[in-house]
């Protein structure tokens, strides 16, 4: 059976008169969108004219909620209770599932922002209640997550369907976690080798640790490239590119998962 792979992008991240990444020409290369829903980048009209163009592409669209950190661009941890975490994700992902129906469109998954994913991948306490908001919205909702994570667990333990992530465009600790990007070379900006990476990661399910040992993923459903990443519109042409190469099929996760 022919491989098939999601391909996903952070964008709609622009916010009033401040542009933020190349969502036009990035959007014809991706299979799905995580549209970021105004409380660590984008707002209103970013979302509605981020949900258009995904349609015009026949991009899928998703709901990227995040921590109420606009400032940090959301990647700063904030404390909040499980009672919050869950109505911050509920007030978030119902405003793109609002923009999306407007556009005749529903929405495919949720997929957490910066230190919002990286916390739910550890803590249950915040990883359930996540999962709650988003089941309670709509339980046919995909959930974006790393394998093995704490958010994987308990959309699984919640019946909703999970996509395994790989971050084609971020180095990986040996546990399997990025590296922060505060490190040297947390970003990789070189298309031949994103592309190297993330056909290894779909076909022999390992990357390559920062340290030069194998990390073992797992099967991986949708590949990341981040908007914000200088070099993101070349790494998704050449990602697209590679993947047809390789003889695997670029479509939507919802189309084989």
């Amino acid at each position: 059976m022919k491989q098939k792979i999601d391909l996903n992008c952070d964008l709609g991240e622009s916010y009033g008169a401040f542009k933020v990444g190349n969502d036009e020409k990035i959007m014809p290369c991706i299979t799905s969108a995580n549209v970021a829903c105004g409380l660590h980048a984008g707002d209103p009209t970013t979302i509605s004219k981020t949900i258009a163009l995904a349609k015009k592409h026949g991009v899928a669209v998703g709901a990227h909620p995040s921590y109420p950190d606009i400032l940090g661009f959301g990647r700063r941890e904030v404390q909040m209770t499980p009672e919050e975490v869950r109505n911050y994700t509920l007030y978030q992902v119902s405003a793109l599932q609002g923009f999306a129906q407007t556009a005749s469109l529903r929405l495919q998954h949720v997929k957490p922002h910066g230190a919002l994913y990286n916390v739910a991948t550890e803590r249950k306490d915040v990883a359930k209640p996540i999962v709650e908001a988003i089941k309670a919205l709509d339980s046919r909702l995909i959930v974006f997550a790393p394998q093995g994570s704490a958010l994987a667990s308990e959309a699984g333990k919640a019946s909703m369907k999970v996509a395994h992530e790989f971050f084609a465009d971020r180095a990986y600790n040996p546990d399997g976690t990025l590296v922060s990007r505060n490190q040297r070379n947390a970003i990789i900006e070189t298309p031949l080798e994103v592309v190297k990476r993330a056909v290894k990661a779909v076909m022999d399910e390992i990357v390559l640790a920062c340290n030069g040992g194998i990390v073992k993923l797992g099967k991986v459903h949708t590949i990341c490239v981040h908007g914000d990443n200088p070099a993101a519109v070349r790494l998704a042409v050449a990602l697209r590119k590679g993947f047809v190469k390789a003889g695997i099929e670029v479509k939507p996760v919802a189309s084989f998962l």
